[in-house]
């Protein structure tokens, strides 16, 4: 696909627009003890890795949050009939997991045979699939590269054009790449949610632009502060329970913050992203 986002059939692929990594938005409110007891559905993801050409850190990591995004927006999600709403339904009336796995050469062609979207962003392929029930995972993904899902910048990525959304990481917080691919995809759904429909056809029509960049030091606690979306993680591995780890800057919203006040963390009933990884 191109990066103004002309679509393909099944197995299509959006151009320019794993080891396991589980995130979640945890519920909350009277509806709570139901979403916890109904079945429970993640969102998968395939990085493309292979051995003599890994995609670059950034790379990945962008565009696993357009991934996300191209996801959010397709016909097959959005329409009321839609081939994949009531699965999309049952996965956000729950507990929001996505799932980032890791394939190549023959594994990676499987895992193209089932329906999904393809996303190529410079040297990254990141392929998303409706939600499956947690304990029902098809076998061409289920097989797939559970852990260590590391990638390196090799030299840092460049600025940030004025104006471009901005997933900024917790300078403080090491994650690998397939962890931090899970939390940019859930700071760009927030994002997402909190956008008027004008700034979501805009942000479309771009291609979804956006970078990943690791917050300055000095700069982090006024971007948790900001009101802005937060991803929060739930401290199953790799950082403490409570974690703040993205904060999603959408030039949209930044008029409706104000720094020095308390994070605004979107649609009610989801106080904030939490995420783990998977054993």
């Amino acid at each position: 696909m191109s990066s103004q986002g002309e679509r393909r059939p099944l197995g299509e692929i959006f151009r320019g627009s794993p080891s396991e990594h589980r995130g979640e938005i945890p519920p909350s409110g009277p509806r709570s003890s139901g979403r916890d007891e109904a079945p429970q559905y993640a969102l998968p993801l395939v990085i493309r890795v292979e051995r003599g050409a890994p995609p670059t850190r950034t790379d990945a990591l962008e565009g696993a949050a357009r991934a996300v995004l191209w996801f959010l927006v397709d016909p097959r999600v959005t329409e009321p009939d839609g081939e994949w709403a009531d699965a999309v339904a049952a996965w956000t009336d729950g507990r929001i997991r996505k799932v980032v796995r890791r394939a190549r050469g023959v594994a990676w062609e499987r895992a193209l045979g089932l329906p999904g979207i393809t996303v190529e962003w410079r040297s990254a392929e990141v392929r998303v699939y409706p939600p499956v029930a947690v304990d029902e995972w098809p076998a061409e993904l289920a097989r797939l590269q559970v852990s260590g899902t590391e990638l390196e910048d090799p030299e840092p990525p460049g600025a940030v054009p004025e104006g471009e959304a901005v997933l900024w990481l917790n300078p403080e917080l090491p994650m690998t790449a397939g962890k931090a691919m899970a939390q940019v995809g859930h700071a760009v759904q927030l994002g997402w949610w909190r956008l008027k429909p004008r700034a979501r056809s805009e942000w479309k029509g771009s291609g979804f632009e956006l970078a990943v960049r690791t917050a300055e030091t000095g700069q982090w606690a006024d971007l948790v502060a900001s009101g802005l979306p937060v991803v929060q993680d739930g401290g199953f591995t790799e950082v403490a329970p409570g974690s703040c780890t993205v904060v999603a800057d959408l030039p949209a919203l930044r008029p409706a913050v104000r720094l020095g006040g308390s994070p605004v963390h979107d649609r009610g009933e989801f106080p904030a992203i939490s995420a783990e990884n998977s054993p």
